[in-house]
């Protein structure tokens, strides 16, 4: 079982490094996607978890985007709501909450559909 309140500092690049390594170049892929969708967001730490914002706010309403996180089973990508709620549909393959979508840790990252629920989010403003 992976040790997911393992504390980590030193931003993005430190917390992936933190994590184990079957599973830092998924949440690579991940980080990417992420960046490719939306290269003006801000990439910082909040919840200790990477964080993607407009202008650094760090809540869930207006500037907020999205964060991702390596939990024991999955890596959870947590959005605006109610992004998931519009996505549905598109998300049947997935378990999902109000604001987060439950990636596999034992299949490929789904980069087309990350990007999409990202660049989503970001126009939940």
């Amino acid at each position: 079982m992976v040790d997911i309140m393992k504390k980590s500092s030193g931003g993005v690049d430190a917390y992936i490094a933190s994590r184990p390594k079957a599973v830092r170049s998924k949440l690579r892929e991940v980080r990417t996607a992420i960046r490719q969708a939306l290269p003006e967001a801000q990439e910082s730490m909040s919840y200790r978890m990477p964080y993607y914002s407009h202008k650094g706010n760090l809540s869930w309403h207006d500037k907020s985007i999205a964060w991702f996180g390596l939990q024991s089973n999955h890596i959870g990508l947590y959005l605006k709501p109610p992004t998931i709620q519009k996505h549905k549909k598109g998300l049947s393959g997935y378990k999902t909450t109000k604001s987060a979508v439950h990636i596999p840790l034992d299949g490929k990252v789904p980069v087309p559909m990350i990007k999409a629920l990202v660049k989503a989010s970001s126009r939940m403003m």
